[in-house]
């Protein structure tokens, strides 16, 4: 996916960078559940991610609410048991974003490089004899 920079806009606006996603604590929820696609339970979810049980509740309800996971509540030998797993949407908005983040990765890199050779270039033009 390229960036997308139509008149006005700026350079480096990257349209994918879904902003459900881009919050740090629901991006590790992401990746741990789409390298788990059984899902994980709530208390392995928090340990992973190291967010506390109100964190992990707000971000999972703000995922859930974008149908990028699903919540299902259930009993363990008489205690209740939460799960959480990526659903097909999330995983394929999740493998978008990464995707951009990818390319954006990609631009920061060419744009350094090109900020490093350019002095370097100056310089050795300046080395250069001067024609008459």
């Amino acid at each position: 996916m390229k960036a997308r920079t139509p008149a006005g806009e700026g350079r480096f606006a990257y349209e994918g960078l879904d902003r459900v996603i881009h919050e740090r604590a629901r991006l590790s929820i992401l990746t741990c559940l789409i390298t788990h696609p059984k899902g994980l339970t709530f208390n392995d979810l928090k340990q992973l991610c190291a967010l506390t049980d109100g964190n992990l509740n707000r971000h999972l309800s703000v995922l859930e609410k974008d149908d990028m996971v699903t919540i299902a509540k259930s009993h363990d030998r008489h205690r209740p048991q939460t799960s959480c797993r990526i659903t097909p949407s999330g995983s394929k908005r999740y493998l978008e974003y990464l995707s951009t983040l990818e390319q954006v990765v990609k631009d920061a890199a060419k744009v350094t490089k090109e900020a490093k050779e350019e002095p370097a270039a100056r310089l050795g033009r300046n080395l250069l004899p001067q024609r008459a």
